[in-house]
């Protein structure tokens, strides 16, 4: 679905955008990929190792929605990647989170339907289930907006939908890399915030997969979420650096223990799938009605039992000692 076809990334400089275009280039014949981001040092770095004829580099920021509109002109599918990720970042410069992903969330949806994409996905994250900082509160709100925005749509053919999952193994503000940093260093402690710190665990190439995924389910409205593996905190730990003492230094401002990706408020909401769930709109939309348990591929779900919680802390499958060294190889 992606030959011929044009895709505009916002953040398309970060590790996302990296990978979802190598993946595009390596696998699909696509007619653009457009990279839509503010850093022009990065824009630069990422020319240097993707410079195809389809590429197309825009700078410009999600605040800005005439310069999103006019980078959307022509294109098929977007993808929202960009957001202000730094928890603690956040809580100390709450205004700045919310203008990027919040106003810029919806800024990204005007130009969409200003330009008639036909398929829009936002990524989120597992802390805007239950959010308790203000980085997870504001992609609640961003949520919110991309799936209500299936109503504003009328009856344009634009359709929105949302991918949530947990951790991305060595990206950018991973703990993978600053375990690795203070391990080449020869420090004498890897700091651990609780012992107790549970993480949901995804590989990039695996986040890129499921997001190209949905765009071939997605009827519009849906937050998908991928059924991944968990890990302990002091298990990550122990597997990088068996040797290396561990020292316990308290959860930073605005962190959980464990993450949730499907509230038990939302149970009655989530649908179970082989290999994911979906979070289904709370709200009707008005143009179109669907069957949620059949998606586009004709993959069938069932609706999960009333109080069901989908926890990083109560997960059944937990990574051992190998497989979290498995996956911190293959980033």
């Amino acid at each position: 679905m992606f030959n011929n076809k044009s895709i505009l990334i916002t953040g398309g400089t970060g590790s996302f955008g990296k990978k979802f275009t190598e993946t595009m280039i390596n696998n699909y014949d696509p007619k653009r990929i457009v990279i839509f981001s503010r850093g022009e040092l990065k824009q630069f770095e990422m020319q240097q190792q993707f410079s195809q004829n389809c590429m197309r580099y825009f700078i410009g920021d999600v605040r800005d929605k005439e310069r999103l509109s006019m980078a959307m002109n022509g294109v098929d599918y977007v993808i929202h990647a960009a957001a202000l990720k730094q928890v603690p970042a956040a809580e100390y410069n709450p205004m700045e989170c919310i203008k990027t992903n919040i106003l810029g969330a919806e800024n990204v949806i005007h130009a969409a339907l200003n330009n008639n994409i036909q398929k829009v996905i936002a990524l989120s994250t597992d802390k805007a289930a239950n959010p308790i900082n203000l980085y997870g509160a504001t992609k609640l709100c961003s949520d919110k907006l991309f799936v209500a925005a299936n109503n504003l749509a009328g009856t344009k053919e634009t359709i929105f939908s949302v991918v949530r999952y947990g951790n991305v193994v060595g990206s950018r503000g991973s703990v993978v890399p600053f375990f690795q940093k203070l391990i080449d260093e020869r420090k004498e402690y890897l700091p651990i915030t609780d012992k107790k710190m549970t993480r949901f665990w995804i590989s990039l190439q695996q986040g890129v997969d499921f997001v190209i995924k949905n765009f071939q389910r997605m009827s519009g409205g849906e937050i998908y979420v991928p059924k991944i593996p968990s890990v302990r905190i002091t298990d990550l730990a122990t597997a990088m650096a068996p040797d290396m003492p561990q020292e316990v230094i308290g959860i930073r401002p605005g962190e959980k223990l464990h993450e949730i990706m499907c509230p038990m408020d939302d149970s009655h909401l989530t649908v179970e799938f082989e290999d994911h769930y979906v979070i289904l709109p709370a709200i009707r939309f008005r143009t179109k009605k669907i069957d949620n348990t059949v998606n586009n591929l004709l993959e069938r779900g069932y609706f999960v039992k009333q109080g069901f919680e989908y926890s990083s802390g109560t997960n059944s499958h937990f990574l051992s000692a190998d497989e979290i060294l498995e996956y911190n190889k293959n980033q």
